[in-house]
């Protein structure tokens, strides 16, 4: 591909989908990659992640991520070990939570090619992972880290800035101005009634917006995120069962223990033994921890949400919880139920009708989560079909991502219209139908982006 100074971007990922965010700018003879997420859920969009970038990644010259979360960084391992030796450019707290969220990763890929390999149930032989841990940790050496609010240089006269987005520590939006031109990549927005995390920063003027949508046909429910917990806790433990919490380790499991913690306080549910199983959601909340600047949680709070759960570090006392009984509270990851400790749990206990599994948030199409979420009761686990019986209890009442009606009232307080607004990271119903909103009520030109279609951004349409 000829490299000219007509500046383009390219959609990798999160176009038709909710997962696989990858953005390809190309300026000045620069190629830079605004995230690089593994595809997620459906197989089809699995089997991306091991087929060729549509670019050399040697060719790449500089990565900017938006967040820690997998779908939007889980690809940087391979990058690096395809080629890219370029510099990955985050916030501190995105940089962090990726020490603990990429070498995870990597884990539990070699995980999985192992147990299909013992099990021969995978199509490949023998099994291999897409990446693994040390290809992980290799991949961490490349980051760069810049603070919130203050410009960065990516080569070129291309400038960064990175602005935040609330949704969990280290978030950011991305603002670019490049060959004249600027775009502006809202990442995951968080909330503005988040118990968590502070809201995102208003859009100021540019000429290209990048939106994700992922929650683009739908807002969270109303009243308070605590209630239909308490309920459900209340329910099953007096029934004697297991609560299974599955929560994504960074973000997700601060919430849950926040509301716990609260829900405890105000005796909403008895004393019944909670159990965090998850090091790296142990390990991430000395990250939040650390800084107090991001987010609205005091130190005493802090202090009630760990003291309120047994941290459960090793596999031995993972394994030793399938062994307990209940009544009992599990919080694990992952989120979606693609992998982790969860899974062993939901193998165990998911078949009692005493017990519980609690999906706590977004579930994307293909996922196990989505599969429960939309009345399937039978889940595919390291290469057995489990039946479920469990309760299941979907809430997004914990979503860290702006929904519909917030995501219109962040865009219908910017100073003015960009030229083209494109909607990215939500499945097809969600991005059309947030399409339809920002035309029909802002009077802005909007359209979904296509998965490898290729726009300018000197003339955007």
């Amino acid at each position: 591909m000829s490299r000219d100074n007509s500046p383009t971007l390219r959609f990798l990922g999160a176009a038709g989908t909710v997962t696989g965010s990858k953005y390809l700018l190309e300026a000045g003879g620069r190629r830079i990659l605004v995230d690089c997420g593994l595809f997620q859920g459906y197989k089809y969009l699995r089997e991306r992640n091991r087929a060729r970038l549509p670019v050399p990644a040697a060719s790449v010259d500089a990565v900017i991520v938006t967040h820690a979360h997998l779908d939007h960084t889980g690809y940087l391992p391979a990058l690096v070990r395809d080629g890219f030796r370029g510099p990955i450019h985050a916030t501190e707290g995105t940089q962090e939570l990726c020490t603990l969220l990429l070498p995870d990763s990597g884990h539990l890929l070699e995980e999985e090619a192992h147990y299909a390999e013992h099990r021969g149930s995978s199509t490949h032989t023998p099994p291999v992972p897409l990446y693994t841990a040390a290809d992980a940790v290799r991949s961490l050496k490349s980051f760069r880290t810049h603070d919130f609010d203050r410009p960065f240089d990516v080569g070129a006269g291309i400038s960064a800035t990175l602005v935040p987005a609330g949704h969990i520590l280290g978030a950011a939006q991305i603002r670019l101005s490049i060959a004249g031109h600027s775009v502006h990549f809202t990442g995951d927005l968080g909330r503005a009634d988040d118990p968590l995390m502070y809201p995102p920063r208003d859009l100021e003027p540019v000429e290209v917006l990048v939106t994700e949508s992922t929650y683009g046909n739908r807002t969270h429910p109303t009243g308070n995120a605590d209630d239909g917990l308490g309920e459900l806790i209340n329910r099953v433990v007096k029934r004697g069962g297991v609560v299974m919490i599955a929560a994504f380790a960074v973000g997700r499991t601060e919430s849950i223990l926040l509301s716990l913690a609260r829900l405890r306080r105000h005796g909403a549910f008895p004393e019944v033994p909670i159990f965090l199983n998850s090091p790296m959601a142990i390990d991430a909340s000395l990250m939040y921890q650390r800084h107090r600047d991001e987010h609205r949680i005091s130190d005493a709070e802090f202090s009630q949400m760990y003291k309120l759960a047994t941290m459960t570090r090793t596999v031995d006392e993972s394994k030793l919880l399938n062994l307990r009984g209940g009544p009992m509270i599990i919080i694990s990851a992952s989120g979606m139920l693609t992998g982790g400790r969860i899974l062993h749990h939901v193998a165990s206990y998911g078949q009692d009708r005493r017990n519980a599994i609690v999906l706590a948030g977004y579930q994307a199409g293909g996922t196990r989560g989505a599969s429960l979420a939309s009345g399937n009761r039978q889940l595919r686990i390291y290469g057995q079909d489990i039946p479920v019986r469990a309760e299941v209890f979907q809430t997004e009442a914990f979503s860290a991502h702006a929904d519909a009606d917030a995501i219109m009232e962040w865009l219908r307080a910017a100073p003015e219209a960009p030229r083209m607004s494109y909607i990215v990271h939500g499945e097809p119903d969600a991005s059309d139908a947030l399409r339809l909103r920002i035309k029909h009520e802002l009077d802005w030109n909007a359209r979904a982006a296509e998965y490898l279609e290729t726009v300018s951004l000197a003339d955007p349409r």
